[in-house]
C-alpha cells in the first residue's frame, strides 16, 4: 500500500547501517513501532535512517507497506515524512498488542515490485493531498 499515514509509538530503534541493493549502497535503519492494531517493523531509508529513538511518538506520512516473509512491514523514504507528536495520541507501550498485523495476501516471499496495491491490516490509511 502506498501513501500510508499512521501515528505510532517507537518500541525499539536500531542504528543506521549501509546495505547493498540492486541500485547500489543505501543507508537504512530499522525500528519496531506499534499502535492499537499491533506492532510492525519500520524501515527508514536514506536521510531518515537513525532518526528515531525508543519512546518517540510519531506520525508517518507518505510511507508504504510491503510484505516480506509473510510479515507486513512499513517503510519511509525521501518522499515521506516523520513528525514527532504528542504522547497522548498513541497508546502506551503496555497497551499496544504484541500481535503483528497479517497481510491480506500471503505471498511466499517478498511482494513483487511494480504496479498494484499491497494490502495489509495495519491501521495506516492512504494519505490525502493538500488542496
Amino acid at each position: 500500500m502506498d501513501n500510508v499515514s499512521v501515528k505510532v509509538r517507537v518500541l525499539e530503534a536500531g542504528e543506521s547501517k549501509v546495505i547493498e541493493t540492486r541500485s547500489g549502497p543505501r543507508t537504512i535503519s530499522e525500528a519496531l513501532v506499534g499502535d492499537e492494531s499491533g506492532r510492525v517493523k519500520l524501515t527508514l531509508w536514506g536521510k531518515m535512517a537513525g532518526s528515531l529513538r525508543k519512546g518517540d511518538v510519531i506520525e508517518i506520512r507518505g510511507g508504504w507497506t510491503t510484505v516480506y516473509r509473510g510479515q507486513v512491514q512499513l517503510n519511509v523514504g525521501a518522499k515521506g515524512s516523520i513528525i514527532k507528536i504528542d504522547d497522548k495520541d498513541v497508546p502506551s507501550e503496555d497497551e499496544i498488542p504484541r500481535d503483528t498485523p497479517k497481510p491480506r495476501e500471503a505471498p511466499e516471499s517478498r511482494a513483487p515490485r511494480g504496479p498494484g496495491p499491497r494490502r495489509s491490516q495495519f491501521r495506516g490509511r492512504p494519505g490525502r493531498q493538500a488542496g
